[in-house]
């Protein structure tokens, strides 16, 4: 048995009599003199100890070689992409928490996997606590996701929720969302910090005890954030964070952490009138129409470990304010900023007289250094009123002395570039912004039809 010290509680005492007070008093009680009670401490006679509890023969301790993982086989959930994120499919007893704005589509994603699921010979219980049954039930109509093994409730108390799970015995749990239940062992409305954190550690409690997949739906702040304490991160196996533009269909899912694969996964999908449809080849959907205007340039880049094409485009107007506008979109305005200092002095490309905008195709938000050398030529072909040929792309970051350093996964974004027919690639190898330039020239020369890669 292990005990601790006796616990103390204020007090305070008086330094010539020792008459003492719970609360601080100008003058002594007892000796009536001045400034001479300071703060002590007295013992409350409070004992606390913890007893070793021998664990039974199932939780006994063992070699780690000696675990066998055969019993713990992923799962597909009948969604790609999503499986992708994950690491190859769900994981008895993982706890996944699926984050993401109002209205991205958090629960039409998860109302996709449940009926995949379903479709696989699984029974799914899907419990809404902000929807009625017969909202979902029209939902699951628009997108196909009906089927019989499908159990849906719409609850927002917890006990009442477990109560399902023993009598459905569901392979995989979805709670939409953990900020709407509430449990009773908890004081406090539904959403309150000590609510989020007693619901989620009894779905997790769950899921490991019945080995019993569950993902829970958490909402986030304005900032972005998981809403809620910090705390349900730290519970949860896998944080997944679902995220897009509403001005386009194009969503993303990520994963933030994950005790069972890689963080560097990105999973695409489109949101349509149907539903959700996944996109293993979202090559297309970051570029234009294959024009020739000046102004746009081809950049690869890098979302997780998948390489992705997106098209760059500039436009320049001359212009005689003081301060020439600076408008981007799906850049970094301040690597934009920086692009057009070094263009101008080590190129000799004047921006310093001209309004510039950069955007990219497809709202896709392209704002690694990767960019930089992309921007640089699609502003200097705005500039000199001069066309990219089709088959160059470019990556590169550069420096403020004018060079091209080389970027992270170089040799994945060639292999992309060379599968979607890009010939030729401006890169680190042309040392130099200016060098870069010249490069871009001289294979615009080249014939078209020239099919030799230049990787």
């Amino acid at each position: 048995m292990a005990t601790r010290k006796p616990t103390t509680a204020a007090a305070y005492r008086c330094t010539e009599c020792g008459w003492t007070a719970h609360k601080w008093v100008g003058r002594c009680g007892e000796c009536q003199q001045w400034g001479t009670v300071v703060e002590s401490a007295e013992q409350t006679g409070i004992l606390r100890s913890v007893t070793a509890v021998a664990p039974g023969a199932s939780r006994a301790a063992r070699p780690i070689t000696a675990i066998d993982t055969a019993d713990t086989p992923r799962r597909s959930t009948g969604v790609g992409e999503f499986d992708r994120v994950l690491g190859g499919g769900l994981v008895p007893g993982a706890a996944i928490l699926l984050s993401g704005e109002p209205g991205v589509g958090k629960s039409t994603l998860l109302l996709e996997v449940a009926a995949k699921a379903a479709q696989s010979g699984r029974r799914v219980l899907y419990a809404s606590a902000e929807e009625s049954t017969g909202q979902v039930r029209l939902r699951a109509e628009r997108t196909g996701a009906l089927h019989d093994s499908l159990y849906l409730a719409s609850e927002t108390d917890l006990a009442t929720i477990l109560g399902h799970v023993d009598e459905v015995k569901p392979d995989l749990l979805i709670v939409d969302s953990v900020q709407t239940v509430s449990s009773s062992m908890s004081d406090g409305m539904a959403g309150h910090p000590s609510q989020v954190r007693e619901v989620a550690a009894t779905l997790i409690r769950t899921a490991k005890d019945r080995d019993l997949p569950t993902i829970i739906v958490g909402h986030v702040t304005k900032d972005g954030s998981i809403a809620g304490p910090r705390i349900l991160e730290h519970l949860v196996d896998v944080v997944c964070h679902f995220e897009g533009d509403r001005q386009t269909s194009l969503r993303f899912v990520r994963a933030l952490k994950n005790r069972f694969g890689p963080t560097d996964e990105v999973g695409c999908f489109d949101m349509t009138g149907a539903g959700i449809a996944e996109v293993p080849d979202p090559s297309a959907l970051f570029l234009g129409h294959g024009s020739t205007e000046p102004g746009t340039c081809v950049a690869i880049a890098l979302e997780g470990r998948r390489a992705l094409p997106v098209e760059v485009q500039a436009l320049t107007i001359t212009t005689n304010a003081p301060n020439p506008r600076r408008i981007v979109n799906g850049v970094d305005s301040a690597r934009v900023a920086m692009v057009l200092a070094v263009l101008e002095k080590k190129a000799g490309i004047v921006t310093s007289n001209q309004d510039v905008y950069v955007s990219t195709v497809g709202g896709v938000k392209f704002t690694e250094p990767a960019a930089d050398l992309a921007i640089a030529l699609a502003v200097a072909g705005a500039v000199r009123n001069e066309a990219i040929p089709k088959h160059i792309a470019a990556i590169g970051e550069l420096s403020l002395a004018g060079e091209i350093r080389p970027v992270t996964q170089a040799a994945q974004r060639r292999t992309e570039a060379a599968r979607l027919g890009y010939r030729d690639l401006i890169d680190s190898r042309s040392s130099r912004l200016r060098g870069a330039l010249d490069d871009v020239r001289a294979r615009s020369k080249s014939r078209p039809g020239d099919d030799i890669p230049r990787f």
